[in-house]
């Protein structure tokens, strides 16, 4: 049988001719979009590019003059690690070579790949890289000594630091050529030779280090964390220099870390009706102060440079997130646990779940290495089911007023309740309008949920009724002043809660 290689996520893969992408990743496709790159030369090494794989992220690099060999050399060795790195550049090494050192000074620009040595002694030479436009001697050879350039992965010179490494140096196909490179999500694609697949984004959230956690950037990396906790990225809008995934606009978001956008970072808006998309970027810009930066592509900036509006593009978080709030108290120690922290709690008599938790956000949580939990009995808390297919706007205000949007237990104020209804009086966001939508039409059956809406003085007021009713909805206004959210699933829970009480409530097929 005849047998082709391809390339799945940057692992080598030996497949039987004629295989379909289907076959290939049963799990992506045709879920999600996949970037396709067919090889655009096979004929000389000097049109290939190198990937360099590295601890901080993947660096794709194109060679100029002679060079190629150099990289081809370094694929086959042991890891090269940072041996000195400044605001300028950042040396891995050393090795041998053959370079006579010119010793004099050379410029060079952001990107480049330089081939120097540490005393002008060829045998301590170093792969150097170019962070930002400087002139130095680095014991390169007469011209500058520039090997190559960087043309993806940029974002990663500004992040290596002194544990850093080159874990492994590979040689790919070029594929600027985006005629014969595409994204698909189509199962029956017949696989050909020398094809690479790129099934995901992996973006690591800044702050995070393996070695060190700076939280200074928690509340923005929160918002990235909520943003792909189920892994989806929505291409909103595709342009030259990133995408963006625009579900969570209008959403505030601080402006933690407004650094130059480099390609590969991660950033969302912090200003303006766009505030809270997230943008993953192609190339260079410089900073904005609408932009804060939240993230680093590590792996899979093909697929973002490939991707088109409508794309949905799977993404994996570094590190995932770290929330207890909704879950049983079994569970929210063993997923503590997993994630090396202690949990500190208020009562852990009888069946409860976790209502509350201290720090709120990840990279507070895996810094401190310790949570303070608040848990309630099972019982006192109410499931509800809502109503996104027929309110799917009021029902994301609901989510937001009740803090449901962020986790799996949100809570409602209880205002008061008079025959059969109960009325909760949760804080409208500023600058949300309630329209009509869903409104009633006949009668109202027992346990529905309602949100009376603008149309009406008491717009926001939650209620829900015990009995059934043809006149008004579940907050005692008209119908058409009554937009029906969902549903109430334990009714007979209602009457122990009492005035200024606080209801947690849990949405259920979430």
């Amino acid at each position: 049988m005849t047998t082709l290689t391809i390339r799945l996520d940057g692992q080598q893969r030996e497949i039987p001719a004629g295989t379909p992408l289907s076959e290939l990743i049963p799990e992506i496709v045709p879920r999600y979009s996949v970037a396709v790159i067919r090889p655009a030369s096979r004929e000389s090494a000097e049109t290939s590019s190198f990937r360099a794989f590295t601890t901080q992220g993947e660096v794709t690099i194109e060679p100029t003059g002679p060079g190629a060999e150099v990289f081809t050399r370094f694929s086959r060795q042991e890891p090269l690690r940072i041996h000195w790195h400044d605001r300028n550049a950042a040396a891995f090494g050393p090795f041998s070579s053959d370079i006579t050192p010119a010793r004099r000074p050379h410029l060079y620009e952001r990107g480049e790949v330089i081939l120097g040595c540490g005393g002008y002694d060829p045998r301590r030479s170093y792969l150097v890289f170019s962070k930002m436009r400087h002139s130095a001697d680095l014991g390169a050879a007469a011209g500058g000594g520039v090997i190559g350039k960087v043309v993806s992965g940029r974002g990663v010179l500004d992040r290596w630091a002194t544990s850093d490494a080159i874990t492994r140096l590979e040689q790919v196909i070029s594929w600027a050529d985006t005629s014969r490179s595409f994204t698909t999500r189509d199962g029956d694609l017949i696989l050909e030779e020398g094809m690479e697949i790129i099934t995901h984004i992996t973006i690591r959230a800044a702050g995070f280090d393996n070695e060190h956690i700076d939280t200074s950037t928690a509340v923005s990396v929160e918002h990235l964390m909520l943003a792909y906790d189920k892994g989806d990225f929505i291409v909103g809008r595709a342009a030259s220099t990133h995408i963006a995934d625009i579900r969570r606009s209008g959403t505030d978001v601080p402006a933690e870390n407004p650094l130059p956008r480099r390609e590969g970072m991660v950033t969302t808006r912090v200003r303006g009706s766009g505030r809270g998309s997230v943008f993953v970027y192609t190339t260079d810009l410089p900073a904005s102060p609408a932009h804060t930066v939240i993230g680093q592509v590590m792996h899979g900036i093909e697929l973002a440079r490939l991707a088109r509006e409508e794309d949905v593009l799977a993404v994996r978080l570094e590190p995932e997130r770290f929330d207890l709030v909704g879950l049983p108290f079994p569970e929210a120690v063993q997923r503590a646990g997993s994630r090396g922290i202690r949990i500190i709690s208020d009562d852990e008599t009888g069946p409860r779940v976790v209502v509350d938790q201290t720090p709120d956000t990840t990279l507070e949580c895996l810094a401190a290495g310790s949570v303070r939990i608040t848990s309630i009995p099972d019982e006192k808390i109410i499931d509800i089911a809502l109503d996104d297919k027929n309110a799917p706007a009021s029902c994301e205000i609901f989510r937001k007023m009740t803090g449901l949007h962020i986790h799996q237990v949100g809570m409602l104020p209880f205002f008061f309740h008079f025959e059969d209804v109960y009325l909760f009086k949760p804080e409208v966001l500023k600058g949300e309008s309630i329209i009509p939508e869903n409104t009633p039409e006949d009668s109202v059956p027992a346990g529905i949920l309602g949100i009376t809406n603008d149309s009406r003085r008491g717009s926001g007021l939650v209620g829900v009724r015990t009995t059934d009713n043809s006149e008004f909805g579940p907050t005692s206004e008209p119908f058409e002043g009554t937009n029906l959210i969902g549903k109430v699933l334990d009714l007979g829970k209602l009457g122990g809660i009492r005035e200024k009480d606080t209801v947690f409530i849990r949405e259920i097929g979430k």
